[in-house]
């Protein structure tokens, strides 16, 4: 029976607070203004009311409503069919209703004004910050490989110079670095106050951990530097700030745009010009275009060293490190036409900064393929070594210069479809018969067109409105659902909590870190009736709490049965958040309290996770856990398997690698039960010890969820991080109860998917929770032969409900050119897409098979890939070359990064390894790159580098040559971000960064203060720019020489060789021999 317990009461058993509890009291707003103002380091000033704040998003969103609000002004309606625009940012108290003001824009250039239409305050920050660039521009680089010279003498050094770019033939943007666009936007003046700054959490007394002080006068609040931005989210009109400023501990501060605002004056219904792209205008190379110019080649060959002499160099490598490929760094902004003269173009590097125009194929943001051009047999692509696949990411974060995906109305007969196939309207299906019948550009068959979307053909065969329809001229579109797609009424927003508060997660401030946290993003939740919240806490018992409005005080409700679990209350345990938020507040102030004195160590995780289920059966909706100790009472009780404790497992222990397994298949089937009633589960693990993430992470990867993982939990440096990735998760664009599923022409089929998704059927892949960073990756066969010169089409269809209860369809269309010539393929492979195929593919396989042989299985993928093109592409005839194919031609470095990644490294924690594992599977292009290869910038100097374009400068490559001991060096993955210290660092330098003299008077895990000087300021410029552009807060760790974080640091030194692999010179050498061997067989 569930006990009634006031939530002020102490629990039976409570004894004196542990001495290291750390309490969620409330800080006074002096000091919390001056401790907290790294985050308020790039915030603009306070909105006259706190609560009510701009827009967040620098542009409509992506998953916009049918209608448009009243009040907000919107373009003439250029189309006959389509429903209205999204609206703007402006987050209505309900679904947007009334009659659609507006449809939809021009179809013409993208490039909009970042800014809102008159009468709306400008909004806090576009959208997705530029990442940057990787270059496989189309030119000849020459770099030696062994000391025999080819016949007739040694080939010319040509330097490591990329040609002039062409425009969609992979233009070499540095991967690293943050371009501005051609035309410099306006960015508001910054002006840093000149008391103490900080970059992360306010350093407490006593470890105490203030709560938010609610509202202090304006007066108090200290006056910003400017935006700490990030890619911002085109979202359902989503109310956020970015993920990565700190927990506001008071003050709801709304950001501004990171892009500032155009530096065009134009009026509120233009289009802005596009930004001018540099170098020359000149059309991509394709299928069916002319040659490349005598100054290009496909080719990248790697020769024998030569000495000032014209001798080989003599020595070991015979290599010269400085002319091997590495990525390297670009500062313009690539604008990327889908498709030009009637072809598809092939798509800028993934980690460069692009705009893209929808000209019928999808931007490569929503969808793209490992090669560019369809091989039109299984033998030809078996020959290749190249694998098929597609990238599909439905609800990525577009370019804020980019034009809004459209949101079309076909009312209550739906959208037009092909009757056989069932694929969707788009650009490639041909009208014939005067556009009486339709021809389904994937399977091929003849439709009749419906009565109502009947238009004549113009001379040139098109519909004479099909540049005024979206779904006939973009290659993404989002149709409104009708009916038939709703097997109920769309879920409302729910968001349930349930928090951790067995004696570990209080001592170690994991609880008040969590409940602090949520009471702060309380606020960024969708406003409305229709968003739902409720609270649970538990340790060895569940406890529920009554949040109805007409209680004095929340009344917890004590489940003790964890083998069969049940909800107290049907009712009052969810209930609308806009009845519920004082309650909301007054407890999770009092949870830390409340537990301060729990002596109870065992965690019922499984069957708090089955009690939150049952209480939001009906509905679905977001869970999120936060989950401090291993599981070890009631359903899914697990134990700590890591060899009694021991924290490292040798890989070449005998079946080590089924640590990385789930223990049983309990947690499996729980997650297929919530998945079915559309529950998507998010775990937060704040942990200082192992809690078998690999039985743990099936919840969330089968749900459509993700893991976060604070290890160790640090209560100074970690609640920073925990608060902007839980902000993050709940404002960026996401929808609810989706389906999704890829279709392709006639001789290509799906062969599987992979990501964090439920499938029940073999075509489709249902995902009760979808957001813009998730991730999927589609393998695709040949089932028979394709028509060379033909064009092959794939079409993926996401079926979601947005944040505001309204159902759609996302459908993302790509026709990519048919061929028979292998040399082709080559020229069209896409790297980023093939590495980031091979990381999901290494990463699904390493729970199954022992490390070494996953290695190689990796290496094997890179060897014959490179081995066919030396073998049926390259005209270089001497085998002392190693020839690599100029779109491929870091592949080696890539790919020997992966081999000494975390996931794949002899060493490491389990844990670690099943955390990597899961940040992989649903992982994005963009971050895929960085993960493995790392980005590493020197900050000694940074104030003598003020004349580099960019904010982040020029990165170094991943040797240790490359470091000096009187040198400081960051270096970020995307998820975490390591500060290496040398050992003879000028001391006045050390002071001006960190405020000490040594190395030793800073802690491992440290928040990063802002001090008043030149290059303190920077530090803090570019660790702002580089979170905005992860999307993350990335935590800093101090990594000094000669203990074990100076190893870890060198341990992503990729160029250098280690216990773990080769060196690059030497892995070269090695891919070469391998060829040479494969060859002379």
């Amino acid at each position: 029976m569930a006990a009634p317990v006031p939530p002020g009461a102490p629990r039976p058993g409570s004894n004196t607070p542990p001495p290291n509890y750390i309490p969620n009291i409330r800080g006074t707003p002096d000091g919390l203004a001056d401790n907290l103002q790294n985050l308020n380091l790039n915030r603009p000033p306070m909105t006259s009311n706190p609560v009510s704040r701009p827009p967040p998003f620098g542009q409509p969103p992506p998953f916009p409503s049918s209608a448009s609000s009243p009040g907000i002004p919107g373009s003439s309606p250029p189309f006959s069919r389509p429903g209205p625009p999204p609206g703007a940012f402006v987050r209505p108290a309900g679904p947007p209703s009334g009659p659609p003001l507006s449809t939809l824009p021009p179809n013409v250039p993208p490039g909009r004004p970042t800014g809102p239409p008159p009468g709306q305050p400008l909004p806090p920050f576009g959208s997705r910050p530029p990442p940057n660039a990787l270059s496989s521009s189309m030119g000849s680089v020459v770099a030696p490989v062994s000391g025999v010279p080819p016949p007739g003498g040694s080939p010319p050094i040509r330097p490591l110079v990329p040609p002039p770019q062409t425009l969609g033939a992979r233009p070499s943007p540095g991967p690293f670095t943050s371009p501005p666009m051609s035309t410099p936007p306006v960015i508001p003046p910054t002006s840093a106050p000149s008391n103490l700054m900080n970059n992360g959490p306010p350093v407490f007394s006593a470890g105490a951990l203030p709560g938010p002080q609610r509202f202090p006068s304006v007066a108090n609040v200290p006056q910003p530097v400017g935006p700490p931005t990030m890619r911002a989210p085109p979202g359902p009109a989503v109310q956020s700030q970015p993920p990565f400023p700190m927990a506001s501990q008071g003050v709801m501060q709304p950001p501004s745009s990171p892009f500032g605002a155009p530096s065009w004056q134009m009026q509120s219904q233009q289009v802005a010009p596009p930004p001018p792209v540099p170098g020359p205008s000149q059309t991509p190379r394709m299928f069916g275009m002319p040659p490349p110019l005598p100054n290009q080649s496909m080719t990248t060959t790697i020769s024998p060293a030569v000495g000032q002499t014209g001798a080989p160099v003599a020595g070991p490598s015979k290599i010269d490190p400085n002319q091997i490929p590495r990525p390297t760094p670009g500062s313009s902004v690539i604008l990327h036409d889908t498709r030009q003269g009637n072809q598809a173009t092939i798509p800028p590097p993934a980690t460069s900064d692009f705009i893209v125009r929808d000209m019928g194929n999808c931007s490569p943001r929503y969808m793209k393929c490992t090669i560019n051009q369809i091989p039109f047999t299984a033998d030809l692509l078996s020959t290749s070594g190249m694998q098929l696949a597609m990238l599909v990411q439905p609800l990525a974060l577009p370019h804020p210069s980019e034009e809004p995906i459209q949101v079309v109305d076909f009312g209550e007969s739906g959208p037009v479809r092909c009757s056989r196939c069932k694929a969707y309207i788009n650009p490639f299906m041909k009208f014939i018969d005067q556009g009486r019948r339709f021809i389904c550009n994937l399977c091929g068959f003849s439709d009749e067109t419906p009565r109502d979307y009947h238009c004549n053909l113009g001379p040139d065969g098109r519909r004479r409105d099909a540049d005024e329809r979206p779904e006939l001229c973009r290659g993404t579109v989002e149709f409104v659902a009708t009916k038939e797609f709703m097997v109920r009424e769309p879920m409302p927003a729910v968001y349930f909590f349930l928090i951790d508060v067995s004696m570990n997660a209080v001592q170690t401030g994991a609880t008040a870190a969590a409940c602090s946290a949520i009471s702060q993003v309380i606020t960024d939740l969708p406003e409305g009736p229709r968003t739902l919240v409720g609270v649970a806490t538990f340790d060895s018992t569940i406890h529920f709490y009554n949040l109805k409005r007409a209680l004095q005080q929340p009344l917890m409700l004590i489940v003790p049965d964890v083998q069969d679990v049940y909800t107290p209350l049907q009712t009052d345990v969810i209930v609308p958040l806009s009845e519920c938020r004082q309650h909301l507040e007054l407890l999770l102030e009092s949870i830390p309290t409340m537990f301060q004195n729990n002596r109870t160590s065992e965690s019922s995780f499984g069957a708090a996770i089955k009690a939150a289920f049952l209480a939001m059966k009906d509905t679905g909706g977001k869970l999120l856990v936060f989950q401090s100790v291993l599981p070890s009472i009631g359903i899914g009780a697990l134990s700590a398997r890591e060899a009694e404790g021991r924290t490292n497992i040798s890989a070449g222990e005998k079946e080590a690698h089924k640590l990385l397994q789930p223990a049983d298949k309990t947690f499996k089937e729980l997650a297929v039960e919530l998945a079915e009633y559309q529950v998507c589960v998010d775990v937060f693990v704040t942990t200082q010890t192992y809690v078998d993430i690999a039985s743990i992470s099936v919840i969330p990867r089968t749900t459509g969820g993700q893991v976060y993982y604070y290890y160790p939990f640090s209560a100074l440096s970690d609640p920073a991080k925990l608060y902007n990735d839980l902000r993050w998760n709940i404002t960026r664009p996401q929808g609810f109860e989706a389906v999704m599923r890829v279709r392709c022409s006639q001789g290509i089929q799906v062969q599987e998917y992979y990501g964090n998704f439920c499938k029940r059927i073999p075509t489709d892949v249902d995902l009760p929770g979808i957001d813009c960073d998730k991730t999927f990756m589609v393998t695709l066969k040949h089932d028979d032969k394709l028509q060379d010169g033909s064009e092959c089409a794939f079409q993926c269809a996401l079926l979601y409900t947005t944040v505001h209860g309204q159902r759609r369809i996302r459908v993302i269309t790509l026709s990519l050119p048919v061929t028979s010539m292998l040399s082709n393929l080559f020229r069209a492979a896409d790297l980023d897409t093939q590495f980031c195929c091979f990381l999901k593919q290494a990463a699904s396989e390493i729970p199954s098979k022992p490390l070494p042989l996953v290695r190689e299985q990796v290496t094997n993928l890179c060897i014959n890939a490179l081995f066919s093109y030396r073998k049926f592409c390259a005209t270089v005839s001497s085998s002392g070359q190693l020839i690599l194919p100029e779109a491929l031609k870091l592949l080696p470095l890539y790919t020997l990064a992966l081999t000494k990644s975390i996931g794949l490294r002899t060493e490491g924690k389990i844990d670690e390894r099943s955390f990597w594992i899961n940040y992989v599977s649903s992982l994005s292009a963009p971050l895929a790159i960085p993960l493995v290869y790392p980005r590493m910038v020197a900050i000694h100097d940074l104030d003598s580098k003020e004349d580099e374009e960019s904010v982040v400068p020029s990165f170094l490559p991943l040797s240790s040559e490359h470091i000096s001991d009187d040198g400081i060096y960051l270096l970020e993955n995307g998820h975490d971000c390591l500060i290496y210290i040398g050992d003879s660092v000028n001391p006045d330098i050390m002071r001006r960064l960190f405020g000490v003299a040594t190395v030793d008077e800073i802690p491992t895990l440290f928040v990063l203060q802002q001090y008043d000087n030149p290059l303190s300021k920077k530090l803090n410029e570019v660790v702002n720019e580089i979170r905005r552009q992860r999307c993350s807060y990335l935590r800093l760790k101090l990594c000094r020489k000669g203990d074990p974080s100076g190893m870890l640091f060198f341990s992503y030194m990729i160029e250098d060789k280690s216990a773990g692999g080769f060196s690059y010179v030497e892995f070269l050498i090695h891919v070469h021999r391998q060829i040479q061997n494969k060859m002379a067989s």
